[in-house]
């Protein structure tokens, strides 16, 4: 995902390429639980939780990674999401006392330093200038920003709601509001004609975002948020 980011930022706005992702995804998602027949009517207080699920977790934070690799290479935004472990498990202790281990903090520290060194290259090309530094910023800003979201969502979790319409609802709702930043900013709607916008655009909703979003909730469900956050470290690697 962090390279196929690229294809959308030659043809379309930030704002854009997210709201048509996530809503693409959610409505996918929702459709496929009707077609299940799972139950989709949820109460309103509900409703506002995934809400706030989905803003933090699939809006704000990817609008950070979409502009951060407007500016700089994602290897350096990859490098900021190595550092998840160590937020995650710090975020977890203070808010619910869940047991940081030494073995997740030195292994998250090893993570974030391994995932530099790989990257380093692409570093030393960087321009010390404004752009670089306006997309480091949008870089803590995403990493920031998701923490809080998989907070979110793991409180959601413990609170009963069913997996598959609590995906669908929240990427919808990440969706309208990425739809209100693209009118409420005057952007003209410019739909691209490249193929490699097109199928990019099919592997991030599909893969990066249904597929991807399914599997590292259900691994926060099983082992928690701060080791789940060690796909950070894994994923640039790979």
């Amino acid at each position: 995902t962090w390279h196929a980011i690229v294809y959308q930022l030659a043809e379309t706005t930030p704002e854009f390429g997210v709201a048509l992702r996530f809503g693409v995804a959610g409505a996918g998602v929702l459709a496929w639980c009707a077609w299940r027949g799972e139950r989709l009517r949820i109460s309103a207080r509900d409703h506002a939780r995934l809400a706030l699920q989905g803003v933090f977790t699939y809006s704000v934070s990817y609008l950070c990674v979409y502009h951060a690799e407007s500016h700089v290479p994602s290897g350096l935004v990859a490098v900021g999401y190595s550092a998840s472990p160590l937020i995650m498990g710090v975020a977890a202790r203070l808010l619910w006392g869940t047991p940081l281990s030494r073995r997740l903090a030195v292994g998250g520290a090893m993570g974030l330093a391994g995932v530099t060194l790989i990257f380093w290259p692409e570093f030393s090309r960087m321009r010390d200038d404004a752009s670089t530094a306006l997309g480091a910023a949008f870089t803590v800003g995403a990493v920031l920003l998701s923490a809080v979201g998989s907070l979110i969502a793991s409180r959601n979790r413990s609170s009963g709601l069913a997996f598959w319409p609590a995906l669908g609802y929240g990427m919808a709702y990440s969706s309208l509001m990425s739809w209100l930043f693209v009118f409420g900013s005057g952007q003209a709607l410019h739909w691209p004609a490249a193929l490699s916008w097109w199928l990019s655009f099919a592997y991030l909703a599909a893969f990066g975002s249904v597929v991807a979003f399914a599997c590292y909730l259900l691994l926060q469900q099983r082992i928690g948020v701060g080791p789940a956050a060690t796909v950070g470290v894994a994923t640039p690697v790979i």
